[in-house]
């Protein structure tokens, strides 16, 4: 594998990881660590003449084997029956997310941060509008805004299913 080859790897697969080892260990910043590990890892086993067929699944599961062991050294691994394995479903969920969440980042900075706080902290309208120090109407013209923009960035002629919010 060239250092070209790796590098497109690693910027298509780094965030679809990220959200995999993210899911397992419940902590961003580890998370981001372990995927970053992972990666100076593969390399340096690509470095020293290792062959790697597959190089989706076996980074892959390296991501999945590195939660584990950060799960284990922190004695908070009660069952490794509760880590899934790795399969197309987790790939393809671990893709999803990163999409979705590239494209709530690429939203106007008020227009994310109302989103973030009604559909990831939970808050109400009112809530928000009490908090930022804006109208309920501005509020609801933000979401309308996220859910348009959310929906131009993620669909592609028809509305995914995984979406419903949308």
């Amino acid at each position: 594998m060239t250092v070209r080859e790796f590098e497109t790897y690693f910027r298509r697969l780094y965030l679809p990881l990220g959200m995999l080892a993210l899911r397992i260990v419940d902590n961003a910043d580890d998370a981001e660590d372990i995927v970053e590990e992972t990666f100076m890892k593969a390399w340096q086993a690509i470095s020293c003449g290792t062959e790697i067929e597959n190089f989706n699944s076996y980074i892959y599961r390296s991501v999945r084997n590195e939660c584990v062991s950060f799960l284990r050294r922190k004695k908070e691994l009660e069952d490794i029956d509760s880590i899934p394995e790795i399969c197309e479903e987790i790939i393809d969920t671990s893709f999803r997310d990163a999409q979705i969440w590239k494209a709530i980042d690429e939203l106007p900075e008020k227009c994310r941060e109302v989103f973030l706080m009604s559909k990831r902290d939970g808050f109400s309208n009112a809530e928000i509008a009490e908090e930022l120090g804006i109208s309920i109407k501005t509020v609801k013209n933000q979401m309308t805004k996220a859910f348009a923009r959310l929906r131009e960035s993620l669909t592609t002629g028809h509305k995914p299913f995984f979406l419903p919010f949308l």
